[in-house]
């Protein structure tokens, strides 16, 4: 699998990253069980903090596309079912019309704020 990484783009560098990574499950050039090059390697290829990766691999992580044990990071069993779905972009669509529901209420930013932070802490 080939990663390449734009700088120049206005998607972030982790989100190019997971976009490259999810794409590469779904047409199953990744297959479940597949090895992941590690944080650090893949960071120094790219030529990017490994902050970066070790982000987006957390990502992929949550969304089940990939699992990491003590032996590195592989792709999930299940990942390419889970390749087609961003939650990240689910719970964004889903907290927005939460959102514009509550302005038409006519709560103002900070106290839908205030609710969120109190919730989030529970």
């Amino acid at each position: 699998m080939q990663i390449t990484i734009d700088e120049r783009l206005p998607e972030p560098v982790f989100s190019q990253l997971i976009a490259q990574i999810r794409e590469a499950v779904r047409s199953g050039q990744l297959k479940p069980g597949a090895t992941l090059p590690a944080i650090r390697q893949l960071a120094v290829d790219l030529q990017i903090n490994p902050n970066t990766v070790a982000k987006a691999y957390r990502l992929l992580e949550r969304d089940a596309v990939i699992e990491t044990g003590p032996r590195g990071s592989f792709v999930h069993r299940d990942g390419k079912k889970h390749s087609k779905v961003d939650l990240g972009a689910e719970a964004v669509s889903a907290l927005a019309q939460i959102i514009a529901s509550l302005r038409e209420k006519g709560l103002t930013d900070s106290e839908i704020r205030i609710a969120f932070v109190s919730v989030m802490k529970e």
